[in-house]
């Protein structure tokens, strides 16, 4: 919310070669947009991990399947954290986009080359994220029982 009070009533979306916005949007329409995105992620990524918990062992396409069938308990902890995982990630890639294009378009010490490592960060972390539950799953359970 502090990203988006900072923004005027026509906001830069698009910039040139020298940094300077060239396309605008209204700020309620970024406004709907950001409801909508975060709206989504949150209800549809969050209803598919519910989805998948439900679903039997043998149709979800895991390595180590049989093995993973008998733990089934800690296999739905996983899909869960790393659903809530995606969901936050996601989020917070959401903001940290939202709070560059209000730091770029007041005009502060930044300019829109300032966050060129941005995307780079947030491709990383959501990749790392992606992979990290097949990894996980290729290793076999902890057996604490």
């Amino acid at each position: 919310m502090y990203s988006y009070s900072l923004f005027g009533q026509e906001v830069g979306v698009h910039f040139n070669a020298l940094g300077q916005a060239d396309e605008f949007m209204l700020k309620s329409d970024i406004f709907y947009i950001l409801v909508g995105l975060i709206l989504t992620n949150n209800v549809l990524l969050l209803s598919v991990g519910r989805a998948l918990l439900k679903l039997p062992s043998n149709v979800l396409p895991i390595p180590n399947q049989t093995l993973w069938a008998e733990h089934r308990e800690e296999l739905n902890e996983h899909i869960r954290n790393w659903i809530y995982s995606l969901v936050a990630m996601i989020n917070t890639s959401i903001a940290l986009t939202i709070f560059a294009l209000a730091t770029v378009n007041n005009e502060f010490k930044f300019k829109i080359g300032d966050f060129n490592g941005l995307l780079y960060l947030i491709v990383g972390f959501l990749l790392a994220i992606i992979v990290a539950l097949p990894i996980r799953l290729m290793m076999k359970p902890s057996s604490n029982d």
